[in-house]
Protein backbone atom coordinates (compact mmCIF):
# COMPACT_ATOMS: atom_id res chain seq x y z
CA UNK A 1 0.00 0.00 0.00
CA UNK A 2 1.16 3.35 -1.11
CA UNK A 3 1.90 6.00 2.06
CA UNK A 4 0.80 9.42 1.58
CA UNK A 5 4.78 10.49 2.07
CA UNK A 6 5.53 8.43 -1.03
CA UNK A 7 2.78 10.56 -2.88
CA UNK A 8 4.32 11.62 -6.60
CA UNK A 9 1.94 13.17 -8.84
CA UNK A 10 1.08 11.43 -12.12
CA UNK A 11 0.74 8.25 -9.83
CA UNK A 12 -2.01 5.92 -9.48
CA UNK A 13 -2.47 4.78 -5.98
CA UNK A 14 -4.78 1.99 -3.97
CA UNK A 15 -4.92 2.04 -0.61
CA UNK A 16 -6.12 2.79 3.21
CA UNK A 17 -6.51 5.63 4.70
CA UNK A 18 -8.38 7.81 7.51
CA UNK A 19 -11.31 10.43 6.80
CA UNK A 20 -9.81 13.30 9.12
CA UNK A 21 -12.81 15.73 6.75
CA UNK A 22 -15.08 15.70 4.57
CA UNK A 23 -17.30 17.92 3.23
CA UNK A 24 -19.25 19.08 -0.20
CA UNK A 25 -18.23 21.74 -2.08
CA UNK A 26 -19.74 23.65 -5.30
CA UNK A 27 -16.90 24.25 -7.73
CA UNK A 28 -16.91 27.64 -9.75
CA UNK A 29 -19.38 26.62 -12.09
CA UNK A 30 -22.17 25.17 -9.72
CA UNK A 31 -20.64 21.85 -10.34
CA UNK A 32 -20.68 19.39 -6.62
CA UNK A 33 -18.05 17.77 -5.33
CA UNK A 34 -16.55 16.83 -1.94
CA UNK A 35 -13.26 17.86 -0.46
CA UNK A 36 -12.20 15.21 1.82
CA UNK A 37 -8.44 15.20 3.99
CA UNK A 38 -7.01 11.49 4.21
CA UNK A 39 -4.52 10.79 6.46
CA UNK A 40 -1.76 7.52 7.12
CA UNK A 41 0.94 7.63 9.68
CA UNK A 42 3.24 9.22 7.27
CA UNK A 43 1.13 12.42 6.68
CA UNK A 44 -2.23 14.00 4.87
CA UNK A 45 -3.48 14.51 1.80
CA UNK A 46 -6.53 16.78 0.22
CA UNK A 47 -8.32 14.44 -1.83
CA UNK A 48 -11.58 15.55 -4.25
CA UNK A 49 -14.14 12.81 -5.44
CA UNK A 50 -15.49 14.93 -8.92
CA UNK A 51 -17.55 12.18 -10.18
CA UNK A 52 -20.92 10.95 -8.64
CA UNK A 53 -19.93 12.79 -5.44
CA UNK A 54 -23.00 12.78 -3.23
CA UNK A 55 -23.05 8.20 -4.19
CA UNK A 56 -20.07 8.45 -2.49
CA UNK A 57 -20.99 10.75 0.40
CA UNK A 58 -23.02 8.33 1.60
CA UNK A 59 -20.42 5.05 1.75
CA UNK A 60 -18.03 6.64 4.49
CA UNK A 61 -17.88 9.47 7.14
CA UNK A 62 -15.53 11.45 8.63
CA UNK A 63 -13.43 8.94 11.26
CA UNK A 64 -13.78 6.27 9.13
CA UNK A 65 -11.39 3.65 7.47
CA UNK A 66 -12.01 3.92 4.06
CA UNK A 67 -10.47 2.34 0.57
CA UNK A 68 -9.51 4.59 -2.27
CA UNK A 69 -8.52 4.17 -5.83
CA UNK A 70 -7.23 7.44 -7.74
CA UNK A 71 -4.39 9.25 -9.39
CA UNK A 72 -2.14 11.66 -7.56
CA UNK A 73 -2.13 15.08 -9.44
CA UNK A 74 -0.43 18.47 -8.70
CA UNK A 75 -2.15 22.03 -7.41
CA UNK A 76 -0.82 25.11 -6.35
CA UNK A 77 2.36 23.28 -5.74
CA UNK A 78 0.90 20.66 -3.75
CA UNK A 79 -0.11 17.25 -4.11
CA UNK A 80 -3.27 16.62 -4.57
CA UNK A 81 -5.28 13.29 -4.94
CA UNK A 82 -8.59 13.05 -7.96
CA UNK A 83 -10.29 10.39 -6.37
CA UNK A 84 -12.27 7.43 -8.01
CA UNK A 85 -13.28 5.35 -5.91
CA UNK A 86 -13.90 5.73 -2.11
CA UNK A 87 -15.63 3.50 0.75
CA UNK A 88 -15.65 2.63 4.21
CA UNK A 89 -13.41 -0.84 4.94
CA UNK A 90 -12.82 -3.19 7.91
CA UNK A 91 -10.79 -5.23 5.73
CA UNK A 92 -6.97 -4.05 7.05
CA UNK A 93 -4.72 -6.23 8.88
CA UNK A 94 -3.67 -3.43 11.21
CA UNK A 95 -5.55 -1.08 14.00
CA UNK A 96 -7.28 1.88 12.91
CA UNK A 97 -5.01 3.51 14.89
CA UNK A 98 -1.42 2.39 12.93
CA UNK A 99 -3.17 4.83 10.49
CA UNK A 100 -2.29 7.85 13.07
CA UNK A 101 1.05 9.84 13.31
CA UNK A 102 2.80 8.77 16.36
CA UNK A 103 5.46 10.04 18.48
CA UNK A 104 9.09 8.82 17.72
CA UNK A 105 9.56 8.89 21.40
CA UNK A 106 7.91 5.06 23.52
CA UNK A 107 4.49 6.05 25.53
CA UNK A 108 5.34 3.63 27.69
CA UNK A 109 8.93 5.07 28.54
CA UNK A 110 7.39 8.44 29.20
CA UNK A 111 4.99 7.59 31.52
CA UNK A 112 7.61 5.85 33.35
CA UNK A 113 9.13 9.64 33.85
CA UNK A 114 5.80 10.79 34.94
CA UNK A 115 5.81 7.63 37.49
CA UNK A 116 9.31 8.96 38.32
CA UNK A 117 8.60 12.89 38.45
CA UNK A 118 5.56 11.96 40.54
CA UNK A 119 7.77 10.25 43.04
CA UNK A 120 9.58 13.11 43.68
CA UNK A 121 6.97 15.15 45.12
CA UNK A 122 7.14 14.52 49.05
CA UNK A 123 4.13 16.22 50.25
CA UNK A 124 1.85 13.21 51.18
CA UNK A 125 -1.51 14.78 49.75
CA UNK A 126 -0.32 15.58 46.27
CA UNK A 127 1.32 12.03 46.17
CA UNK A 128 -2.04 10.40 46.48
CA UNK A 129 -3.71 13.13 44.46
CA UNK A 130 -0.72 11.79 41.71
CA UNK A 131 -1.03 8.18 42.44
CA UNK A 132 -4.97 8.36 41.60
CA UNK A 133 -4.42 9.33 38.56
CA UNK A 134 -1.19 7.06 37.64
CA UNK A 135 -3.09 3.92 39.31
CA UNK A 136 -6.15 4.57 36.76
CA UNK A 137 -5.58 2.14 34.01
CA UNK A 138 -8.08 3.46 31.42
CA UNK A 139 -7.11 6.89 32.18
CA UNK A 140 -3.12 6.20 31.38
CA UNK A 141 -4.17 4.27 28.26
CA UNK A 142 -5.59 7.17 27.20
CA UNK A 143 -3.25 9.21 28.38
CA UNK A 144 -0.43 7.75 26.63
CA UNK A 145 -2.37 7.58 23.36
CA UNK A 146 -4.03 10.53 22.92
CA UNK A 147 -2.65 14.15 21.03
CA UNK A 148 -2.45 17.63 22.64
CA UNK A 149 -4.03 19.17 19.42
CA UNK A 150 -5.37 18.03 16.46
CA UNK A 151 -3.48 20.41 13.89
CA UNK A 152 -0.98 22.43 16.09
CA UNK A 153 1.76 20.62 18.74
CA UNK A 154 1.88 17.29 19.49
CA UNK A 155 -0.52 16.21 17.00
CA UNK A 156 0.04 12.74 17.21
CA UNK A 157 -0.35 9.61 19.16
CA UNK A 158 1.70 10.24 22.34
CA UNK A 159 1.35 14.22 22.11
CA UNK A 160 -0.29 13.83 24.94
CA UNK A 161 2.06 12.26 27.45
CA UNK A 162 5.47 13.65 25.52
CA UNK A 163 3.77 17.20 26.41
CA UNK A 164 3.86 16.73 29.90
CA UNK A 165 7.14 14.89 30.53
CA UNK A 166 8.35 18.45 28.65
CA UNK A 167 6.36 20.60 30.82
CA UNK A 168 6.92 18.76 34.04
CA UNK A 169 10.81 18.73 33.48
CA UNK A 170 11.19 22.57 32.34
CA UNK A 171 9.00 23.46 35.83
CA UNK A 172 11.51 20.92 37.97
CA UNK A 173 14.08 22.81 36.38
CA UNK A 174 12.98 26.29 37.40
CA UNK A 175 12.36 25.04 40.96
CA UNK A 176 16.25 24.74 40.73
CA UNK A 177 16.67 28.47 39.85
CA UNK A 178 14.25 29.58 42.15
CA UNK A 179 14.10 27.52 45.28
CA UNK A 180 11.21 29.80 46.86
CA UNK A 181 8.88 28.43 44.38
CA UNK A 182 6.41 25.29 45.95
CA UNK A 183 7.87 22.39 43.93
CA UNK A 184 5.46 19.65 45.10
CA UNK A 185 2.73 21.77 44.33
CA UNK A 186 3.80 22.84 40.51
CA UNK A 187 5.58 19.58 39.61
CA UNK A 188 1.91 18.18 40.33
CA UNK A 189 0.54 20.48 38.40
CA UNK A 190 2.54 20.52 35.82
CA UNK A 191 2.19 16.65 35.57
CA UNK A 192 -1.77 17.01 35.42
CA UNK A 193 -2.11 20.12 33.42
CA UNK A 194 -3.59 18.78 30.57
CA UNK A 195 -5.27 15.91 32.19
CA UNK A 196 -8.49 16.77 30.41
CA UNK A 197 -7.43 16.17 27.18
CA UNK A 198 -7.55 12.47 28.06
CA UNK A 199 -11.26 12.52 27.99
CA UNK A 200 -11.71 15.28 25.26
CA UNK A 201 -10.08 13.40 22.37
CA UNK A 202 -11.15 9.61 21.10
CA UNK A 203 -8.63 7.95 19.55
CA UNK A 204 -9.74 5.80 16.17
CA UNK A 205 -8.46 6.08 12.26
CA UNK A 206 -8.56 9.68 13.21
CA UNK A 207 -8.28 12.16 16.40
CA UNK A 208 -11.77 13.51 16.93
CA UNK A 209 -13.16 15.12 20.20
CA UNK A 210 -15.56 13.42 22.69
CA UNK A 211 -19.35 14.87 22.81
CA UNK A 212 -17.55 16.17 26.70
CA UNK A 213 -14.43 17.16 24.51
CA UNK A 214 -16.26 19.52 22.05
CA UNK A 215 -18.90 20.88 24.49
CA UNK A 216 -16.53 21.73 27.28
CA UNK A 217 -12.81 21.83 26.20
CA UNK A 218 -9.80 20.47 28.63
CA UNK A 219 -9.68 23.03 30.98
CA UNK A 220 -12.84 22.54 32.06
CA UNK A 221 -12.76 18.50 32.04
CA UNK A 222 -9.33 18.98 33.50
CA UNK A 223 -10.30 20.88 36.67
CA UNK A 224 -13.49 18.41 37.28
CA UNK A 225 -11.05 15.24 37.35
CA UNK A 226 -8.27 17.13 39.27
CA UNK A 227 -11.47 18.43 42.03
CA UNK A 228 -13.13 14.92 41.77
CA UNK A 229 -9.81 12.65 42.72
CA UNK A 230 -8.50 15.65 45.23
CA UNK A 231 -11.84 15.06 47.54
CA UNK A 232 -11.67 11.25 46.75
CA UNK A 233 -8.22 10.93 47.97
CA UNK A 234 -8.61 13.74 51.06
CA UNK A 235 -6.19 16.09 50.10
CA UNK A 236 -6.13 19.62 51.75
CA UNK A 237 -8.94 22.41 50.43
CA UNK A 238 -6.42 24.67 50.12
CA UNK A 239 -3.77 22.40 48.20
CA UNK A 240 -6.38 21.51 45.77
CA UNK A 241 -7.32 24.81 44.80
CA UNK A 242 -3.52 25.82 44.64
CA UNK A 243 -3.53 22.77 42.26
CA UNK A 244 -6.82 24.22 40.01
CA UNK A 245 -5.40 27.51 40.37
CA UNK A 246 -2.34 26.79 39.13
CA UNK A 247 -3.66 24.54 35.83
CA UNK A 248 -6.45 27.00 35.09
CA UNK A 249 -4.37 29.53 34.13
CA UNK A 250 -1.66 27.49 32.09
CA UNK A 251 -2.85 29.04 29.01
CA UNK A 252 -2.93 32.78 30.42
CA UNK A 253 -5.16 34.66 33.00
CA UNK A 254 -9.03 32.74 32.84
CA UNK A 255 -12.03 35.18 32.43
CA UNK A 256 -12.57 38.02 34.95
CA UNK A 257 -8.89 37.31 36.64
CA UNK A 258 -6.46 39.93 36.74
CA UNK A 259 -2.88 38.97 35.66
CA UNK A 260 -1.84 39.90 38.85
CA UNK A 261 -3.47 37.32 40.73
CA UNK A 262 -1.75 34.19 39.72
CA UNK A 263 0.74 32.57 41.71
CA UNK A 264 4.29 32.38 40.98
CA UNK A 265 3.67 28.46 40.58
CA UNK A 266 0.66 29.08 38.03
CA UNK A 267 2.64 31.95 36.80
CA UNK A 268 5.86 29.40 36.51
CA UNK A 269 3.16 26.41 34.72
CA UNK A 270 1.99 29.08 31.93
CA UNK A 271 5.45 30.16 30.99
CA UNK A 272 6.98 26.50 30.65
CA UNK A 273 4.13 25.48 28.83
CA UNK A 274 3.91 27.93 26.59
CA UNK A 275 7.69 27.59 26.20
CA UNK A 276 7.34 23.81 25.50
CA UNK A 277 4.38 24.02 23.30
CA UNK A 278 5.97 27.23 20.98
CA UNK A 279 9.12 25.19 20.44
CA UNK A 280 7.37 21.64 19.37
CA UNK A 281 5.41 24.04 17.49
CA UNK A 282 7.80 25.66 15.55
CA UNK A 283 9.68 22.39 15.04
CA UNK A 284 7.14 20.86 13.55
CA UNK A 285 6.08 23.76 11.51
CA UNK A 286 2.83 24.20 13.01
CA UNK A 287 1.73 27.00 15.92
CA UNK A 288 1.92 26.79 19.32
CA UNK A 289 -1.80 26.18 20.09
CA UNK A 290 -3.93 24.77 23.00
Amino acid sequence: MATIDSFTPGTAIEGIYGVRRADRRLSRKGRPFLDVTLGDATGAIRGVVLDQPDFFAERFSVGDTVRVTGRVSERGGKAELLIDHISATTDIDEAPVDLLPRSHRDPDELFGFVLHLADEIADPGLRALMESFTSDEVLVEAWKQVPCTRGGHHSYRGGLIEHTVGVAALCQTLCQWHPRLDVDLLLAAALVHDIGHARAFRVGATFELTDEGRALGHLTLGDAMIGDRAAGCGLDRSRALAVRHAVAWHHGAPPGQSPSSASPEALALLRANALEAGVKGRLEGSGPTD
